[in-house]
């Protein structure tokens, strides 16, 4: 069924005075909700509904990739798929030309729940991330709770989050305050094996700058300022300091700039480093020790340095056992083996960043064979295959079942809840 494209005023309003009464509030409610095996019953129902039409645009998708920032005609696609079906768009949305937001129906509800949507692909290699296929995944999770919105007295939001391989439209949306009045966040990545609860590492991107003096390399070298020496510097002094640091540090870098020629001493060169850390806070520290390295290899070189950010730092994935154990019920229901180590690092991902504005969950869902890596072009072509399209059946349901298994149970949301603020 279609949403109902009356618009009313949306903004969110408070349980009125003698809650209770409302079958939206209270004991009251509680009576009228279904079981947890009803909604399920109807969710699979719509997700069969509406399958055949996500995996045409999960296809085109990835047939017609665009990568961060240029995900235009991506967009398009999918907010034309979602006004087909009554869907309010807000696009543009948070100030980027290819971000959305999704309402269905116009009614404020006591909670809200945002599945979030990514469409980018990498470079060269198309969806090899499998974004076409988890953006679907959403979408098609959506469309199937839509119906059950007044029964859960939860609003389903979709959100559109663009450029996740390189800026991080949702570090940006974070900052806006867009996650803010949400109880809960969720999406759906492609992987090689099963993961509820994924590990992912908190990541700052940053280009050091090093200026020096160019000059004749061998006719008066002793008139140049070695730029190039200083970055070589750094990264000795990065090197040692990876011992000293706990086990899930991790420092990358290359040098983007390195001179113009061997016989002129270098004046401007730049290293780009990537520093990674389980927590933000060990981040943070971390950060001020590569910028010593930097200070010191200056120092040590007669050069002056500057840094600037490449992308916004990504936060870790804020964890939430109340809401993880509740993935792992819904893995063990659609009989999907928990294959994955979960000590293994995933990676880095601005969802990172929404976890520490609502409890935010980012489980893997197994698409190809343990032995293909994500991010290759054997990944990205497992995206067109019957695997896929199960994927996107048995992701869907990821998703749509664990909104009903905590938004159908108050005791559930409240232990969300208090992980959240705990943790």
């Amino acid at each position: 069924m279609k949403c109902s494209n009356k618009t009313e005023p949306y903004f969110a309003v408070p349980a009125p005075s003698g809650a209770g009464t409302d079958c939206r509030y209270g004991p009251e409610r509680e009576k009228t909700m279904k079981t947890y095996e009803e909604y399920k019953a109807l969710i699979s129902a719509g997700i069969e509904a509406y399958h055949g039409e996500l995996a045409a645009l999960s296809d085109h998708i990835a047939d017609h990739p665009e990568i961060s920032g240029q995900e235009y005609e991506t967009s398009k696609a999918i907010v034309a798929l979602l006004r087909r079906h009554g869907w309010q768009v807000e696009y543009p949305f948070a100030g980027l030309d290819t971000a959305f937001r999704a309402v269905c129906g116009g009614k404020a509800r006591r909670h809200k729940a945002a599945l979030l949507t990514e469409y980018d692909a990498l470079p060269g290699i198309g969806h090899a991330c499998g974004h076409c296929l988890s953006g679907a995944i959403s979408i098609l999770a959506a469309l199937a709770l839509a119906e059950l919105q007044e029964e859960l007295d939860t609003e389903i939001h979709l959100v559109g989050t663009p450029t996740e391989e390189t800026d991080g439209a949702k570090c940006l949306m974070v900052d806006q305050g867009v996650f803010d009045h949400y109880d809960m966040a969720i999406m759906v990545h492609l992987y090689n094996s099963n993961l509820p609860a994924p590990a992912f590492q908190g990541l700052a991107s940053y280009l050091y700058r090093f200026h020096g003096k160019a000059a004749h390399a061998s006719a008066a070298p002793w008139e140049g300022v070695n730029a190039f020496n200083a970055a070589q510097l750094m990264f000795h002094a990065v090197d040692m300091l990876r011992q000293h640091s706990k086990l899930d540090a991790q420092f990358h870098g290359i040098i983007r700039q390195g001179g113009e020629a061997p016989n002129i001493v270098p004046e401007e060169v730049t290293a780009e480093f990537y520093i990674r850390a389980m927590d933000k806070y060990y981040l943070q520290e971390l950060l001020q020790k590569v910028d010593d390295c930097a200070r010191g290899a200056a120092i040590a070189t007669q050069t002056t340095w500057d840094k600037v950010a490449t992308a916004a730092i990504y936060d870790n994935l804020k964890p939430n056992p109340t809401g993880a154990a509740a993935l792992e019920e819904i893995y063990g229901e659609l009989g999907l083996p928990l294959n994955g180590d979960p000590a293994k690092i995933f990676g880095s991902s601005d969802i990172g960043n929404v976890s520490f504005a609502c409890p935010a969950f980012h489980p893997c869902l197994q698409v190809v064979d343990p032995d293909i890596a994500i991010h290759t072009r054997a990944f990205a072509a497992a995206m067109k295959t019957d695997r896929a399209r199960q994927a996107l059946r048995d992701g869907a349901k990821i998703i749509a079942f664990q909104v009903a298994k905590i938004f159908g149970d108050a005791a559930k949301l409240q232990a969300l809840k208090a992980d959240f603020e705990r943790n």
